[in-house]
C-alpha cells in the first residue's frame, strides 16, 4: 500500500459482486510472485510501468486493482519469507482465490506443500503459474509432474511452453484449443497449431479432457466420451471453468515475464475461472457481546460489515488500512462501528490499543495500484480498498453499521515462537519506546510484546530472524526510536536439594532504639510443585508469638530473592525451631530481617541447586525428517516421548525440552526439516538443572 496518487488511467469501479474478482498471489521467496505481479499490473494498465522487485516488496503484502474484459481484479502480491507469514494470512483473508507462483528452476518447497493442503482444507480455488522457463535447470513437464505428487489430483497443464529458435519460451500451446499463442512479436497472435505440434498437443490432451470431464456434473458425459463421442469443446471450457471455480480442478500455466508468455492466459484465467466473492464463503460473525448474528451476504445493499484486512504506517499520511468490504457499501464520510477482538487485549499483543467499541468517520477511499492510489468513489461487498487515517481501527477488527454493529469471526494467525529481548538505546529513545511498541504491535498480529516481571526485560516474540530486522528497522526508521538487542534470560528457580541449617542473628546496638532478633531454622526440600510450607516448632517462647509470622514474613521475602544466584525459591518446608528475644528492641522488622539472614544461611551451592523451566512440544514434520528432528531435539536434552503419524505423510513428535535450549528453534527447525516443520510450545514445569550448567548461573 502506498500514498503516492496515481498518474494512469483509473480503474474501473466495480458496481456489482459479480465483476470482481479476489485472486492472491503465493508461493516461495524467489519463486518470481513479485516480478510476476507487477508484470501482469503493467499488461493491464496503460501508462503503468513495472517497478523493480525490491527488498521492503518482499516482506509486505501489496494489492493492485486492474480491469481485464470488464471484469476488476485485486490481485495481491505476498511475501515467501516463512518470517512474515503475517502478510500470507491477510492475503489469504482479503482473495477467493490462489494463483501458486512456482519456479520451474526450484521447485516445490515444503512450506507451499504445507500451505497448498491449507488452501484446499477450506475448499479455495487455486491454480498454478509456473515461471523461471529459461533457467538452465528448468523443466516445466517435470515442474508438472511434481507438483501433480505434492498437491495430488486435479493439477495438470492446460498449456506447455513454446520454445523458439534459441530455446527461449516464445509462447504457449493450447492442449484444449489446440492453438498457439506466439509472443514473439511483443503481443499475444493466435493461431491454429501446426502438423507439428499436433502430435506435442495429442500427446497430453486426451488426459486432461478425460480429467475435466470427470468433474463435470453430466455423469453420462465420461460415458461418451470413453466411448468415442466427439464433445464439443465450449462444454468442456464450461465444465473446466466450473471445476476450478468450485476448487476442485487446478490448472497449471507456463509464463515468462521476460518475454510476456503466459499473460493473456492467467489473465483469462483470473477473470473466467476463478469465483466472483458472492460465490466464495464468507465468515461467520457476531454481535461485539457475543450474541449470534443472520449470516452474511455478499450484498452491496445489505448491512456494511468488513474487516481491516491489515493496517501500515507511512511517513506522508499517517495510518492507512486495507479494507475488505463483506456485506454492504462503504462510502467515504460514513460514520461506522469499529468492534476488535478482546482477546487481544488480554494476551498482551495490542498493548495500549484503544476504540474497541467506538464510532469512527471514514475518510478518502482509494483503490491501490501496486506503489499508487488512485480515488475510489465507494467499496461494495466484496471489494477491496484502502481507507487513510482510520484511527481507531487496527489489524482485524471490525467496520459496520452503527445501527447493527458486528464482529467478524477473526482468521487464525501462527504464534511468535522466536523471542529477542531490547533495550532503548539512550535515555531518548526509552522515553518513545513505549509508544512506537504499542504501534508496532497493532499493526503487526504475528508479533507478540513481553514485559517479563521475573527478568526486567522487555521481549519481542517473533516469527524468525527476518521479521526481528525489519521490526527493528522500523522502529528507527519509522518511529525515530534506536534499541539494542540483549541476551534473553530465561527465569530460572532455586530449590533446596538437602536438609539445612541456618541461624539469623540481627543485632544493632549503637545509640537510641536497638534491633535485636535471633532465629534457628531448619529447611527441608519438598517434592515438586508442593510450593512453601512455614512450621512453628518453638518451644518455651524462646521466639514471643507476635514475632513468628514475622520470621515467616521474612522468610518469604527472601525467598522471591532468592539465596544464592537471585532467582526465586520454591518447594521447601520452613521449620522455626528456636530463637532469641529482647524486651526492648525486639521488633517485627527486627525478625523479618533474621528470618531472610536464617534462609541465607543455611543455603549453599552444597544444599541449593537451580530448576530450569521445562516446556511441552508439539512438532510436526515430514517423515522422511522424524529421524533428524528426534536427534536434534536430544542434543539439546528433550526427552521424546513420543510419535504420531497422520495420513499426510507428516508426524508429531511429543518431547520436554528445557526453555533454555529452545530459544532460538524457531528458526532451527526450518533448517533441520526443509521448512517442513512447526512447533507449538506450552509450559510444563521445573526440572533441577544439571549441576555443569548451574555453574555458569552464579556470581562469581
Amino acid at each position: 500500500m502506498s500514498t503516492k496518487t496515481s498518474t494512469s488511467a483509473p480503474v474501473q469501479q466495480a458496481t456489482a459482486p459479480g465483476g470482481i474478482r479476489n485472486v492472491v498471489l503465493v508461493g516461495h521467496s524467489g519463486g518470481g510472485k513479485t516480478t510476476l505481479f507487477e508484470h501482469l499490473v503493467a499488461a493491464t494498465t496503460p501508462g503503468y510501468r513495472a517497478k523493480p522487485t525490491l527488498d521492503e516488496r518482499s516482506v509486505q503484502l501489496a494489492v493492485a486493482s486492474f480491469s481485464h474484459d470488464g471484469v476488476v481484479v485485486n490481485l495481491i502480491d505476498t511475501p515467501g519469507y516463512p518470517d512474515f507469514v503475517g502478510e500470507l494470512r491477510a492475503g489469504l483473508r482479503a482473495a477467493d482465490a490462489a494463483l501458486f507462483v512456482i519456479s520451474a528452476a526450484d521447485g516445490v518447497d515444503g512450506a507451499t506443500m504445507l500451505l497448498w493442503e491449507e488452501c484446499a482444507a477450506i475448499g479455495m480455488p487455486r491454480a498454478v503459474a509456473v515461471t523461471k522457463l529459461d533457467a538452465g535447470r528448468a523443466d516445466f513437464e517435470d515442474t508438472v509432474a511434481i507438483c501433480q505428487r505434492v498437491f495430488g489430483e486435479g493439477v495438470m497443464a492446460l498449456y506447455l511452453p513454446l520454445h523458439g529458435d534459441d530455446e527461449s519460451i516464445v509462447g504457449n500451446l493450447g492442449l484444449l484449443t489446440q492453438r498457439i499463442y506466439d509472443y514473439s512479436s511483443g503481443e499475444a497472435v493466435g493461431r491454429a497449431a501446426d502438423s507439428e505440434h499436433r502430435e506435442l498437443i495429442e500427446a497430453h490432451r486426451s488426459d486432461l479432457i478425460e480429467a475435466i470431464i470427470q468433474e463435470s456434473e453430466d455423469d453420462t458425459l465420461l460415458d461418451r466420451y470413453l466411448d468415442g463421442e466427439d464433445i464439443d469443446i465450449d462444454l468442456i471450457i464450461s465444465d473446466l471453468l466450473t471445476a476450478v471455480s468450485r476448487g476442485r480442478f487446478h490448472p497449471v500455466i507456463p509464463v515468462s515475464t521476460e518475454t510476456g508468455v503466459g499473460t493473456l492466459e492467467l489473465l483469462e484465467l483470473l477473470t473466467a475461472a476463478f469465483p466472483p466473492p458472492n460465490l466464495h464463503p464468507l465468515p461467520a460473525i457476531m454481535a461485539p457481546n457475543g450474541d449470534p448474528l443472520p449470516p452474511l451476504t455478499c450484498n452491496p445493499d445489505g448491512p456494511l460489515v468488513a474487516e481491516v484486512i491489515r493496517t501500515a504506517g507511512d511517513p506522508y499520511v499517517g495510518r492507512i488500512s486495507l479494507v475488505r468490504v463483506f456485506s454492504g457499501t462503504l462510502r467515504p464520510d460514513s460514520v461506522v462501528h469499529v468492534s476488535g477482538h478482546l482477546d487481544r487485549l488480554a494476551n498482551g499483543s495490542i498493548e495500549g490499543h484503544v476504540g474497541h467499541d467506538d464510532d469512527e468517520r471514514v475518510g478518502l477511499l482509494s483503490s491501490s495500484l501496486g506503489d499508487a492510489l488512485s480515488p475510489k468513489p465507494f467499496a461494495i461487498a466484496g471489494d477491496l480498498c484502502v481507507v487513510a487515517k482510520l484511527t481507531k481501527a487496527e489489524t482485524t477488527d471490525t467496520l459496520s453499521s452503527k445501527e447493527m454493529p458486528a464482529l467478524v469471526e477473526p482468521w487464525m494467525f501462527p504464534d511468535p515462537l522466536l523471542p529477542v529481548a531490547i533495550t532503548a538505546a539512550t535515555k531518548s529513545d526509552e522515553d518513545k519506546l513505549a509508544g512506537a511498541l504499542a504501534r508496532l504491535v497493532a499493526e503487526d498480529p504475528t508479533m507478540r510484546l513481553e514485559h517479563n516481571p521475573e527478568t526486567h526485560q522487555v521481549i519481542l516474540w517473533t516469527m524468525g530472524q527476518a521479521h526481528v530486522d525489519v521490526l527493528l528497522t522500523r522502529l528507527r526508521e519509522r518511529y525515530g526510536v534506536n534499541v539494542d538487542s540483549e541476551p534473553l534470560k530465561v527465569a530460572l528457580r532455586e530449590t533446596f536439594v538437602a536438609n539445612a541449617i541456618g541461624h539469623g542473628r540481627h543485632i544493632k546496638q549503637s545509640g537510641g532504639h536497638g534491633q535485636y532478633a535471633v532465629c534457628n531454622i531448619i529447611v527441608e526440600p519438598l517434592d515438586r510443585g508442593a510450593g512453601f510450607e512455614f512450621v512453628d516448632h518453638v518451644v518455651g517462647g524462646a521466639v514471643p508469638r507476635q514475632y513468628i509470622p514475622s520470621v515467616e514474613k521474612g522468610v518469604r521475602a527472601q525467598l522471591l530473592k532468592g539465596c544464592i544466584a537471585g532467582y526465586p525459591m520454591v518447594d521447601r518446608r520452613v521449620t522455626l525451631t528456636d530463637g532469641k528475644s529482647h524486651s526492648v528492641d525486639s521488633s517485627d522488622m527486627a525478625f523479618q530481617t533474621a528470618g531472610a539472614l536464617a534462609l541465607k544461611d543455611a543455603a549453599s551451592p552444597q544444599t541449593v541447586t537451580l530448576l530450569e523451566p521445562i516446556d511441552s512440544l508439539l512438532v510436526t514434520v515430514a517423515d522422511e525428517y522424524v529421524g533428524a528432528v528426534m536427534t536434534d531435539l536430544q542434543t539439546r536434552r528433550g526427552r521424546v516421548l513420543g510419535t504420531e503419524q497422520d495420513t499426510s505423510g507428516r508426524s508429531t513428535i511429543k518431547a520436554e525440552v528445557p526453555q533454555t535450549e529452545i530459544t532460538r528453534y524457531a528458526i532451527d527447525l526450518r533448517s533441520v526439516s526443509h521448512g517442513t516443520g512447526v512447533f507449538t510450545r506450552s509450559p510444563h514445569g521445573y526440572e533441577p538443572m544439571p549441576p555443569n550448567l548451574v555453574k555458569d548461573h552464579l556470581p562469581g
